[in-house]
């Protein structure tokens, strides 16, 4: 294959790296004044990298450099739609970076974001181990830069500090994992390392600390202890990409990895799955309930969203793949939207976050109270939007496989989630509040990320009859 043909295959990452030195040099020569039209700027290139990734479209699956970057359909598609959640929270940044303390580093903003997400572009494509923890630390690094961006505000250094220590015990907890299996395997190539995959006590022992790593990135318990102190003190905007886009990178590539190396490990994976999985949903939505702060909500919320995704995680079948894909978008839709409404709702009332500021919101801004509530009827599971047909996928998924039980309790964790969403609801619409946040307009970026996401929840809920029929596997994996 010769190097034309190569390229076309790394068109996502070439594209992504175009867009990141554009927005680096704009940011260098653009001067104070050029500066206005930045976000005008950046949304126009990121569309035009959205809308290219769908043209060098291949349909078999290929391994370039040796094996290093593996291209796959399934791949390239999950990579589109990570650049459209990171899209919808540029246009929900705008007016937070409009601030005076922010403003002079929009630049830097924009380019730590495109890092993380060429991070997670390489994870997602990555045939060998090391590979893939470039990608894993290209896309955590910067992130530390992001959580602890609004230093001067809301606790952010503080937040920062904590995911980056976080980050570097999972990290190398993993390497040492993945050192483990180099010398227990002699080669870390994905595809040359299953012969030597034998299910040893050392490996056991080297896929638990490999299993950290990933853990970490997608909150699960018991790793999840970072989570909601930094949701609650990181940017709000930055909470939302945290919170969706690296979590659906790391979920993806951690299914990838389980069914293509481990599989002759399966009995023990999928042992320690189940564990997480009961652990992570059930904690997670008994500490929810008890949550005033609506960052810290969604916090325990995604923790609670990253259990039901490994329901897919753990079935390890094409169908799996084809729910995980789905409820990624699904969850992306619903959670963004989310947060946009808690950040028009900071931005515009002096930074209120907590559950008693949101008392009476319908009353002066029912359009958010509308969105907002839609939004958490998705993520509940509740019919006929789309985040109850993407629960269903999984669930059935799962069931598939004889995971009956874990089903069941799934189940009775969605019940008691819908228990707390209707905690917000009825905050925004039956309470009382002598001090209601003002009416106010937000800026058309903001209504524009807000009218997308809406737009997902309910678009998708209508179609998931055509996603139910889809199966990934089929363009290879």
């Amino acid at each position: 294959m010769d190097f034309s043909g190569i390229f076309t295959y790394l068109y996502t990452e070439i594209a992504l790296v175009g867009v990141t030195v554009a927005a680096l040099l704009y940011d260098l020569i653009a001067g104070k004044q050029g500066r206005r039209y930045f976000h005008g700027f950046l949304c126009t290139l990121m569309l035009l990298f959205i809308a290219g990734t769908v043209i060098p479209y291949h349909k078999e699956t290929v391994e370039v450099f040796g094996g290093m970057y593996v291209y796959s359909p399934v791949g390239s598609i999950v990579k589109s739609i990570l650049a459209i959640g990171t899209l919808i929270v540029f246009l929900q940044s705008e007016s937070w970076l409009r601030r005076e303390d922010t403003e002079f580093k929009r630049g830097e903003f924009y380019v730590l974001t495109l890092s993380t997400l060429l991070g997670m572009d390489f994870m997602i494509s990555s045939g060998h181990f090391m590979m893939f923890f470039i990608g894993l630390e290209l896309a955590s690094v910067p992130m530390a830069c992001l959580v602890a961006f609004d230093k001067y505000r809301h606790n952010s250094a503080e937040a920062g500090a904590k995911y980056i220590l976080s980050a570097l015990f999972a990290s190398g907890l993993m390497l040492y994992g993945i050192s483990f299996f180099y010398g227990t395997a002699g080669t870390l190539y994905f595809d040359d390392i299953v012969p030597g995959i034998d299910g040893s006590a050392l490996q056991i022992m080297a896929f638990v600390f490999f299993f950290t790593g990933l853990g970490f990135k997608i909150s699960l318990v018991p790793f999840h202890l970072w989570t909601a102190d930094t949701y609650e003190g990181a940017p709000t905007t930055v909470t939302s990409y945290l919170s969706v886009v690296s979590k659906a990178a790391a979920a993806f590539t951690l299914m990838v990895i389980l069914v293509k190396v481990f599989g002759p490990m399966a009995e023990y994976w999928q042992t320690l799955l189940y564990i997480v999985i009961v652990l992570s949903i059930t904690i997670a939505n008994l500490f929810a309930i008890r949550q005033k702060n609506l960052k810290r909500f969604l916090a325990f919320s995604s923790i609670s969203q990253a259990g039901y995704i490994m329901l897919a995680v753990i079935s390890g079948t094409p169908y799996g793949m084809t729910s995980l894909v789905f409820y990624v978008l699904v969850y992306m839709a619903a959670n963004l939207a989310a947060f946009g409404v808690i950040s028009a709702v900071e931005q515009n009332s002096d930074g209120k976050t907590g559950m008693d500021d949101y008392n009476g919101l319908y009353k002066t801004n029912p359009k958010l109270a509308v969105i907002m509530t839609l939004a958490l009827f998705s993520l509940a599971g509740i019919p006929p939007f789309a985040g109850f047909f993407s629960k269903f996928f999984i669930f059935a998924a799962a069931f598939e496989q004889g995971f009956h039980v874990l089903v069941f309790i799934a189940l009775i964790n969605t019940v008691i989630s819908l228990y707390y969403y209707l905690l917000v609801v009825k905050a925004m619409f039956i309470n009382k509040n002598d001090t209601p946040v003002a009416t106010f307009r937000s800026d058309w970026s903001t209504r524009l990320s807000l009218l997308l996401c809406l737009a997902g929840i309910i678009v998708l809920g209508l179609a998931s009859c055509i996603f139910d029929g889809i199966n990934l596997y089929a363009f290879g994996m």
